[in-house]
């Protein structure tokens, strides 16, 4: 029964009292939010805690809840809110581990692997050919202006409209098209050689 109900009406259950409400929203949403925060903040530990601050947030947040828009607006707004406070708080230690994760699952590549020669053939050919382009992809993603990173995660990762981004990001959905149409021409540029 209440696997057939929309997000938002569950969200309403669980504010008047039903938890057995929330458990299905997690589930719903538990892994999308995990992807978005870890495209975000490039780290898996990370991205775990910030997923604790996200959910506990939306319990906090649980008897404010209105109605407005969509649940999945309120909460990408809230994930987003909270990486940008991460940000903020790590401004000062921008340095990058050799063992860090540059891609995402546990099997990401790390950077100390990027570094290491490697002499494959045959099938390890595709397999590296598979790492290198995502290792390209996720620097590229580094690398790209924020705004624009923020747009394009939002609506390739996590399939929101740009009317949904525009709520989430707080700007003008002209502006969020225009950021994810600079988001793609820089990949389009940076990804070139893969294209071949």
């Amino acid at each position: 029964m209440l696997d057939n109900q929309s997000d938002e009406q569950l969200m309403t259950r669980y504010a008047r009292g039903d938890a057995k409400a929330f458990e299905v929203l997690i589930g719903r949403h538990y892994q999308p939010v995990f992807n978005f925060l870890l495209r975000y903040t490039r780290n898996h530990a990370t991205a775990e805690e910030l997923l604790q601050d996200v959910w506990s947030r939306v319990i906090r947040g649980a008897k404010e809840y209105k109605q407005r828009a969509k649940f999945t607006t309120w909460l990408y707004t809230i994930a987003r809110n909270i990486t940008i406070d991460n940000a903020r708080k790590q401004k000062f230690r921008r340095h990058q581990s050799l063992d860090q994760q540059m891609g995402p699952g546990e099997d990401g590549a790390r950077l100390i692997d990027k570094v290491q020669d490697e002499h494959p053939s045959g099938m390890a050919d595709r397999k590296l050919g598979d790492t290198q382009f995502k290792a390209t992809l996720q620097d590229a993603l580094g690398r790209m202006n924020e705004d624009q990173r923020e747009v394009f995660t939002l609506r390739e990762f996590q399939h929101l409209s740009f009317k949904e981004i525009a709520k989430v990001v707080k700007a003008p959905e002209n502006t969020v098209k225009s950021r994810m149409r600079y988001a793609l021409e820089f990949l389009r540029e940076e990804l070139r050689e893969f294209s071949r």
